[in-house]
């Protein structure tokens, strides 16, 4: 980033910390599962715009940016603000190579891309279906994986409506690689495969009520037995 983008992004992420500070109790789990430096994918449970804002200020690494869906970007204010936060914009018409060119150059300068597999926010909570576009840009730059999930952030109306401080969770898995292809294997069963396991590993850092479409896979138990 550009000293003065930088210089931008922290005054906004100092007076976002400033608001959270004040409206929202804000957890986190797992922190020293995001290492200190090094280029990581960070991929996340999707239920709500303030997401990425959370996720942001839930690390001690200020070289975290979000992929964050175009139509957002004139959104009223929202869109300044993400902005200001020098997000990637992306469009989900189909595969954006620029976006993917500018996460893939970030990820090899040593930061952290942070995108949510599903595509989408999932209106009712519970997990959907993972997409292939994490886990390509996680194979074309050789990043680990860094699951995570956000609880909470979706309440914003509804405890703002009560008086009452909002009750964020972000939870940091530990860094995780692909599983590597084999003989054999097409491209297309080595996307869905890993794709699998990234949404498998954010499926355990949720409750049982929010894994959804993963909730009864096979490979989920042995991974909650093995936390």
């Amino acid at each position: 980033m550009a000293a003065d983008i930088l210089v931008s992004r922290e005054r906004v992420m100092n007076f976002l910390r400033w608001v959270v500070d004040r409206l929202v109790n804000l957890e986190v789990e797992g922190k020293y599962n995001v290492p200190r430096e090094g280029g990581f994918v960070l991929a996340t449970s999707h239920i709500s715009r303030l997401d990425t804002p959370f996720l942001m200020l839930a690390t001690h690494r200020k070289d975290v940016v979000g992929m964050v869906a175009r139509e957002y970007e004139r959104a009223p204010f929202f869109g300044w603000f993400l902005n200001k936060l020098g997000v990637i914009w992306i469009s989900r018409e189909g595969y954006d190579f620029k976006a993917f060119r500018q996460a893939s150059a970030f990820l090899k300068k040593g930061g952290i891309v942070g995108l949510a597999p599903e595509g989408t926010r999932s209106k009712d909570g519970k997990l959907m279906q993972g997409k292939p576009g994490t886990t390509l840009l996680a194979l074309k730059t050789k990043a680990q994986v860094i699951p995570a999930a956000v609880l909470g952030s979706a309440d914003m109306a509804k405890r703002f409506l009560k008086l009452r401080k909002m009750q964020v969770k972000v939870i940091f898995g530990k860094p995780f690689d692909l599983p590597q292809p084999t003989e054999g294997q097409s491209e297309k069963d080595i996307l869905e495969l890993a794709t699998t396991e990234i949404m498998l590993r954010i499926a355990a850092l949720l409750p049982e009520e929010r894994r959804g479409f993963y909730a009864d896979h096979p490979k989920l138990r042995v991974l909650l037995d093995s936390q």
